[in-house]
């Protein structure tokens, strides 16, 4: 059984994601033409790496999700971080910690990511006391945060004589794929409804629309109907083929990074924020009961009726903020809220969502959906 293991980068503008993702896979991960132009990443970038098999575990595969650094492309930075299994935050050591570190690192904190790696790059632009220096800022950091005690691996992905770190990492994360896969399998239920969050669609000469994400839970082969739930409403879309984590397959399972061909979908009828789903669970709301969590570094408690921007899966809404615990929540305090929608979402028990403020200027908090609708009837005589 292959059981992959998805790796998304975090971490600050050029800081050297990418290059660290290429360094690693062979994959240059910015697509775009002006990506290549601008020399930073806009858009989500994929890339694959096989893991050896070894006596005692079979060969897998680990899929990366490289995400953009700047501060202006958070909201696509979370899109790829809800699909990830293993973060790998990056601190150039030039730079060392700057504003998007903080706010990866709150991002992966608020949805729950506490397996991950930490890679200081750029080792071959300073000494060993400024590298020392950038150890002692990562340190304070990470400090009380579920990556505490990730890893660390000084590395170069320019050049070789600075050291063995890309090689170190590498090992490290075929360990930590071989680990996950084994501890994973009793997780993935194959009777579990089936849920996507589509986070790229494109089309295809000759094969049509194709959608593509993470396999939030069940599975899903050729032939299959699927609901698609896109502007509130549910669309019946059959499978005619799908890739699993870059491979030509006639199944994919919960965790795999999954691209579906879906004939007769038109590409403007499909777009990242929707969800694929078995059609029995299609199910959208315009009201979400919630546990928030308010991050522990905001200035002031989040009061009702204050106006922030959901993201669940890989959708990103308005939403005010109706606090069932009181007048507000504190920073670092967990309650319950329920926010009510702009627009219409799907959204499952148990999906982690971020909230940002309402000028999408910084992450403020993190939430565990309880309750997509409450249901009330009234029967004859009552």
């Amino acid at each position: 059984e292959r059981i992959g293991m998805i790796v998304g980068t975090a971490g600050h503008i050029d800081h050297g994601k990418s290059t660290l993702a290429r360094a690693l896979t062979g994959v240059d991960t910015d697509r775009l033409p002006e990506e290549k132009r601008r020399g930073i990443s806009i858009e989500l970038g994929y890339a694959f790496m096989d893991v050896p098999a070894t006596a005692d575990r079979s060969a897998t595969r680990i899929g990366f999700v490289d995400v953009p650094g700047h501060e202006r492309l958070v909201h696509t930075m979370i899109a790829g971080a809800t699909g990830i299994d293993h973060a790998l935050l990056l601190v150039a050591a030039d730079d060392g910690v700057m504003p998007q570190t903080r706010e990866h690192l709150a991002v992966l904190s608020l949805l729950g990511i506490d397996q991950g790696s930490l890679a200081i790059t750029k080792i071959d632009r300073v000494d060993a006391a400024r590298l020392q220096e950038v150890r002692t800022e990562i340190d304070a950091l990470l400090q009380g945060s579920a990556l505490a005690a990730a890893p660390r691996f000084a590395v170069s992905s320019v050049d070789s004589a600075a050291g063995d770190g890309i090689d170190a990492l590498r090992r490290h994360l075929w360990a930590a794929a071989r680990a996950f896969a084994q501890r994973a399998r009793p997780q993935r239920d194959a009777n579990a409804a089936f849920r996507l969050a589509v986070d790229r669609a494109f089309s295809l000469p000759g094969v049509g629309t194709v959608v593509a994400g993470r396999v939030q839970s069940g599975q899903v082969r050729p032939g299959d109907e699927l609901a698609l739930l896109h502007d509130g409403e549910s669309r019946s879309v059959r499978v005619r083929s799908l890739h699993a984590n870059n491979r030509a397959a006639d199944l994919a399972r919960a965790g795999d990074r999954c691209a579906l061909a879906l004939p007769g979908l038109e590409l403007a009828q499909v777009r990242r924020g929707d969800w694929l789903c078995t059609p029995a669970i299609a199910l959208t709301a315009t009201r979400i009961d919630v546990a928030l969590t308010l991050w522990h570094d905001e200035a002031k408690p989040l009061r009702g009726g204050t106006t922030v921007h959901l993201h669940l899966g890989t959708a990103d809404v308005m939403a005010s903020v109706a606090p069932l615990d009181g007048d507000a929540i504190a920073p670092g305090q967990t309650a319950l809220a329920q926010l009510l929608l702009r627009e219409p979402i799907g959204a499952w028990h148990g999906e982690r969502g971020v909230l940002r403020d309402a000028s999408a200027s910084r992450t403020i908090g993190g939430l565990r959906v309880l309750d997509l609708v409450r249901f009330y009837c009234r029967m004859p005589g009552w």
